[in-house]
């Protein structure tokens, strides 16, 4: 039953994160904003976030669980039946408040989307969209609200995408549907040079590429995330990144598309990840037992550097509930690992880096005027 070629209306993505659907007055203006969208001729889609702290308060409660029956971590598949409830609910009262608006609406779970992912738990990754059932419903006049975060794998598993993965359902989604929009909404309006609520003097980026931002994102940014900017770079999807709490119409908002390879040498922006772990290996021959280990444990390694004297690399605990049982785990396959835990990585993103000394030197300076020490400092001047 999806709609032809001849009569088809422009489709809009929304994603609304966790702040934007915090309480029921909160989902209440969201609700106006997506029947808004809706009556200016558009078909709606809307992806939604669990609300609030949720999420964290669910995690919390499995810790709880876990820690009170001698047991560290809770187990990676449960956390996503558990997890995925967040946005089980947020979809639902978020449907509720369209239809009680006189619109009619639909809400869906990730798999009734059509969202296939990989078989790996917590941190999955879409493999495919069939978004069938929800173009039949864009046929009938409905909005569709689809839970973010989730999917369903091959084996008929209920996953989650890992933090930011609603951004990454609102993008996959669109690219799937041929969307005419994919519109991101936060409780900033889009992208800054810096964190905003930690640098206040930061300045608004209008226009960003998808490199750029993926980079961005990979380094801590929180505004979209990584996965989700590598579907659009690879999709050709531009992505509006907005404030829900600018009225209809106004505020600011960042573009993110693809651009033409930038002539202008310069820092886009300073972003930061903390809960970081240091590793280092003082034998590179080790290095084929640690990642093996590294990969029964569903631990990636960012900046992998190997030379004669071993190895450093980096681990984001970001998307690693089950820590004390992975450091275990690869303790075991080389005892000489070394691990420095509750680090923060501080990043610098821009254009043309490779092709002027300039930028690193103007970043070592700053690090030595505010007598930082740092752990390990790592310059790669990419293009």
């Amino acid at each position: 039953m999806a709609q032809t070629t001849e009569n088809r209306r422009p489709i809009i993505v929304q994603k609304y994160g966790g702040s934007s659907v915090a309480d029921v007055e909160k989902l209440g203006k969201v609700a106006d904003r997506i029947v808004a969208t809706k009556n200016a001729g558009n078909d709606v889609v809307v992806v939604v976030s669990a609300m609030g702290k949720t999420t964290d308060g669910l995690l919390g409660l499995a810790r709880q669980v876990a820690a009170a029956a001698d047991s560290t971590d809770p187990p990676r598949r449960e956390l996503d039946m558990l997890l995925s409830t967040g946005e089980r609910v947020s979809m639902a009262l978020l449907s509720i408040a369209i239809q009680s608006r006189g619109i009619e609406a639909i809400s869906f779970t990730g798999s009734q989307s059509g969202i296939l992912t990989n078989d790996r738990h917590f941190d999955a990754r879409i493999i495919e969209v069939r978004p069938h059932r929800i173009e039949d419903e864009l046929a009938r006049g409905k909005i569709v609200i689809v839970a973010g975060y989730q999917g369903v794998s091959y084996r008929r598993e209920i996953t989650t995408l890992g933090r930011g993965g609603s951004d990454t359902t609102a993008v996959a989604l669109a690219a799937a549907l041929n969307a005419d929009a994919c519109e991101i909404y936060s409780d900033v309006d889009g992208v800054y040079s810096a964190d905003p609520r930690a640098v206040p003097q930061a300045k608004h980026i209008e226009e960003l590429s998808h490199e750029a931002l993926q980079e961005m994102a990979e380094c801590g940014a929180k505004v979209v995330c990584a996965q989700a900017v590598e579907w659009a770079r690879r999709s050709g999807i531009t992505i509006f990144a907005r404030s829900t709490f600018s009225p209809i119409g106004e505020g600011k908002e960042t573009v993110i598309r693809k651009f033409a390879p930038s002539e202008t040498l310069t820092a886009r922006a300073v972003v930061g990840e903390s809960n970081i772990v240091l590793g280092r290996v003082e034998n590179a021959a080790c290095l084929d037992e640690l990642l093996k280990a590294a990969g029964q444990c569903n631990v990636t390694f960012k900046d992998l550097q190997v030379g004669e004297r071993g190895g450093t690399f980096l681990i984001s605990l970001l998307n690693v509930p089950d820590w004390q049982g992975a450091k275990r785990t690869l303790l075991a396959a080389v005892p000489t690992l070394q691990l420095s835990e509750n680090l923060a990585a501080v990043s610098v993103v821009g254009d043309g880096f490779a092709s002027t000394h300039e930028p690193p030197v103007r970043f070592l300076t700053g690090l030595k005027n505010a007598a930082a020490k740092p752990h390990l400092t790592i310059l790669l001047l990419c293009e």
